[in-house]
């Protein structure tokens, strides 16, 4: 366990606490003391929800400790169902809660109460946020699902003639990055497609509609790190096959149709001849070719970090020089994806870490958390934000998905709209004296000329330093290309076995790799 500033992914009762908040008819028992009921801002403040969790804790204090803890969990079980009247209840301890081992699982039982009693064991200093919303989800499924489950080996029956196929979607979570409109988003593909949604879980969904998850003819998997573990278990239990493909971009989006409509028994050529997705043409339309080979570092949740670097590289013409996660329990499929980038995986949750690789790398865009948007900032490099953890505005009143085809007009918007394009960048030259846009003024959506400076400071790790001429010949050069002019140049210098640029060795280096 580490102490932190930042943290990518609370403890896993905050995950828990998502899957509650996300659906209806579940409340969530959190044995846990005063001051550790800060959660709720999350969902209230960051997400604008309308109304509090449905989350009841037991907030005792330190005086309770020589007394018994166990009847006051006791206590407030009972209380929260005479006052909530739920279809199911969730109980558990929150991570300091967990230490004093009062077992809110078995308290629970012991009150007999007339409704599904799901206990939470999530090892809290073990463990992180998705795997607790994941686990929590695993434990409703199988809790309501289980009582409708076949006999272990019984064939799954066929489809009836002219009954439509149905698939249930999983994964969407409250608190998560775009699911809303995501939900949206596929549902109205699967439309098309003449496909059925049974039920869409855990957001919005009942324990009665959980109890239905077997009458679909497959599962769609939109998020693995809340659902997959569920969805094996449908599988294994109900014979549900899954789709595998995240629907993130066209490539991915077209591959996801294919998997849906081969499930589904249907045709996906009306869908895929009739795509209306303007990503394609957008990247590669006259002014968006000056982005070709941007070089991009990505970091996030290992779905939205796979698939965003897949868009960048295939369909935007981006260089990824760098790709990470900080979901450890996904972090084979990162390290796929970076070995097929040809670049060195990053696993970590350390925002210190992530900080200093995108300093060594000077990306000209970075595609991350909130952390990254933050750190960015402070770097001066353009961010767009593509992954949870997140921040109130990355929860916009207007419909912003990220899947499917209009997902990827929205990928194209957010991640271009912060780079400098093609007659913006010969302006930027052509007027970088005027009074008005002059270099030391720093552009409007970057930090100041004098935290740039900061920024751009010459790293310690090198023997090559920069003479202060050379310095402020540098910044002449557009914001937007700066850092790598700076690389070129010590490159250059190194080659050279230059220990100290000079305004002769900037122009040399110009020279140089201008042939």
């Amino acid at each position: 366990m580490q102490l932190t500033v930042w943290t990518y992914e609370g403890p896993p009762h905050v995950g828990a606490m998502r899957i509650a908040t996300a659906m209806e008819g579940v409340h969530y028992v959190l044995h846990a003391p005063q001051g550790d009921t800060y959660a709720d801002l999350l969902f209230t403040m960051i997400e604008r929800r309308k109304k509090r969790p449905p989350v009841t804790y037991t907030t005792f204090q330190a005086r309770d400790l020589g007394s018994d803890t166990a009847e006051i969990f006791k206590t407030a079980a009972r209380e929260a169902y005479d006052r909530f009247k739920p279809q199911a209840m969730l109980v558990g301890a929150s991570c300091t809660a967990e230490l004093i081992q009062d077992d809110p699982g078995g308290l629970a039982r012991a009150l007999n109460l007339p409704i599904p009693v799901v206990p939470l064991e999530l090892p809290s200093y073990q463990r992180k946020e998705n795997w607790g919303a994941s686990e929590t989800f695993y434990r409703l499924v199988r809790t309501l699902a289980g009582p409708n489950a076949p006999p272990p080996g019984t064939p799954r029956p066929e489809r009836e003639p002219g009954r439509r196929p149905c698939c249930n979607l999983l994964g969407p979570t409250a608190l998560g990055f775009r699911h809303r409109d995501d939900v949206t988003e596929i549902t109205n593909l699967l439309g098309l497609l003449d496909i059925d949604v049974v039920v869409v879980a855990p957001l919005g969904a009942t324990p009665a509609d959980l109890a239905r998850l077997g009458e679909a003819d497959f599962n769609i998997v939109l998020y693995p790190e809340i659902a997959e573990t569920a969805a094996r278990w449908l599988e294994r239990t109900f014979g549900q096959p899954q789709v595998t493909a995240v629907p993130i971009g066209i490539g991915a989006t077209r591959e996801f149709v294919v998997q849906v409509a081969k499930l589904a028994g249907v045709d996906p050529m009306p869908v895929l001849s009739g795509q209306r997705s303007r990503l394609p043409w957008y990247s590669r339309s006259i002014d968006s070719t000056y982005l070709t080979a941007k070089r991009v570092f990505i970091f996030g949740d290992a779905t939205h970090a796979v698939a965003a670097a897949r868009v960048a590289d295939e369909e935007l013409g981006f260089t990824v020089v760098g790709l990470g996660t900080y979901a450890r329990e996904f972090a084979r499929s990162v390290r796929a994806a970076a070995e097929t980038y040809g670049v060195e995986p990053l696993i970590t949750d350390d925002y210190l870490q992530v900080e200093a690789k995108i300093a060594e790398l000077q990306p000209e865009l970075v595609l991350g958390t909130q952390m990254e948007r933050h750190i960015a900032k402070r770097l001066g490099i353009p961010c767009a934000v593509i992954s949870a953890p997140v921040h109130v505005q990355d929860y916009p009143a207007r419909y912003s998905p990220q899947m499917g085809f209009e997902g990827a007009n929205v990928l194209f918007d957010t991640w271009v709209h912060p780079l400098t394009m093609g007659l913006e960048e010969h302006l930027l030259t052509m007027f970088r004296e005027d009074f008005e846009f002059h270099d030391e003024a720093g552009p409007s959506h970057l930090p100041s000329a004098a935290a740039e400076t900061e920024t751009v400071a010459p790293s310690s790790a090198g023997p090559i330093g920069w003479a202060p001429e050379a310095e402020q010949e540098l910044k002449k050069v557009p914001f937007f290309v700066r850092g790598k002019a700076r690389r070129n140049t010590e490159q250059f210098a190194q080659n050279m076995g230059v220990a100290t640029i000079t305004v002769e060795t900037l122009y040399d280096a110009k020279a140089h790799f201008g042939r």
